[in-house]
């Protein structure tokens, strides 16, 4: 007999927790073994992807490609991060020049990760977004000042989009001036986000989404620069390592605490379900299964190596049940869309379960 599972706020905050702490392990795990040369080109590569896929759509969305170019793109990010959880400020100077700040704590160089992150890794997203927005808009006179860094020890990411007077050459797209003074926020009017009066567990779908959305690109993006045999061993590397980590705060959240394997079952399918999934648990002897109709998360994704890409994410799930208990192992079963997963006991040498 199977037991469906339905999603709840606490399994949106579990997944946008290991989503965002996988996107930031990447970028870690590339500096680490591959060097910061490969980790920039990462970065960039992710960022435009999801700029091409999100930024004109999302200016429509947001009721924002109406506004003058630079106003229209600072508002973007506003927006945009701001609804995934990410702290952001906004401010409008003219027509012509609008900044966006990203206060600290950063969102993607989560906790002591930003001590590890070069400047040349963090300047690769502001050239893989913010420098092409005029190239989306179609307009060769728009582009960014970087004024601060986080990772340079500013109180912030910060800049400012503005148009200039004539067109820009593409290395002029994005500019540092870290000398220029950036205007007081409170001084000048925010715009007041639809997002305020939503309740709590609408607002914890968004950030799942939001933290969905880098997954959904680093999977192929790391495949296009690596090929699929390393992108697969670096992705899964980075993901087991975020499961051993993330594991038992994730589980305590849910209220799944403990060692066993129904409990084991029920976590992963919890976080199925957060991930809009249709997902039920049924018992096999004494061995419990995990069934999902689906991989929203990939849904509509173009991956060249779709098993290579669900080997790499399901090492994430690997990790947390080896920090449950390592008696129990968990194999898959990927059919290119549908997934079953076997919670089951090890065996010892002589075929005999453990525990």
């Amino acid at each position: 007999m199977s037991e469906p599972i339905a999603a709840t706020p606490a399994g949106y905050h579990a997944v946008a927790k290991l989503y965002n702490a996988l996107m930031t392990g990447l970028v870690l795990s590339l500096i680490s073994t591959r060097g910061a040369g490969d980790a920039r080109r990462f970065v960039f590569a992710h960022f435009r992807r999801q700029h091409l896929e999100k930024f004109l759509p999302g200016l429509k969305k947001l009721g924002l490609d109406h506004l003058p170019p630079a106003v229209a793109c600072a508002q973007y990010h506003y927006f945009s991060n701001a609804l995934g959880g990410v702290k952001t400020r906004y401010a409008r100077e003219s027509d012509r020049k609008a900044w966006v700040r990203y206060p600290p704590p950063r969102w993607i160089w989560q906790g002591t990760a930003i001590c590890a992150i070069p400047p040349a890794v963090n300047e690769a997203m502001l050239h893989g977004w913010h420098g092409h927005n005029g190239v989306s808009l179609g307009n060769p006179r728009l582009g960014f000042v970087c004024t601060g860094e986080t990772v340079n020890g500013d109180a912030g990411l910060e800049g400012y989009y503005v148009e200039y007077d004539h067109d820009i050459a593409p290395e002029e797209r994005v500019r540092f001036a870290f000398d220029e003074t950036p205007p007081d926020y409170d001084a000048l009017p925010e715009p007041v986000l639809d997002s305020a009066s939503w309740p709590k567990e609408r607002l914890a779908k968004v950030e799942r989404s939001y933290a969905m959305e880098y997954v959904r690109s680093l999977l192929p993006v790391t495949q296009d620069l690596f090929g699929p045999a390393d992108a697969q061993a670096i992705v899964a590397r980075t993901a087991r390592l975020i499961g051993l980590q993330f594991y038992e705060d994730t589980a305590l959240s849910l209220g799944l605490a403990g060692t066993d394997a129904h409990g084991f079952a029920h976590y992963l399918a919890a976080l199925a379900a957060a991930q809009g999934e249709r997902v039920e648990i049924a018992r096999d002897g004494a061995d419990f299964l995990v069934q999902q109709q689906g991989w929203r998360l990939m849904d509509g994704v173009a991956v060249a190596h779709r098993d290579a890409a669900f080997t790499a994410w399901n090492a994430l799930w690997q990790g947390a049940l080896a920090a449950r208990n390592r008696d129990l192992a968990l194999t898959a079963s990927f059919s290119g869309a549908a997934i079953t997963w076997h919670v089951t006991r090890r065996k010892t040498k002589t075929g005999k379960e453990q525990g």
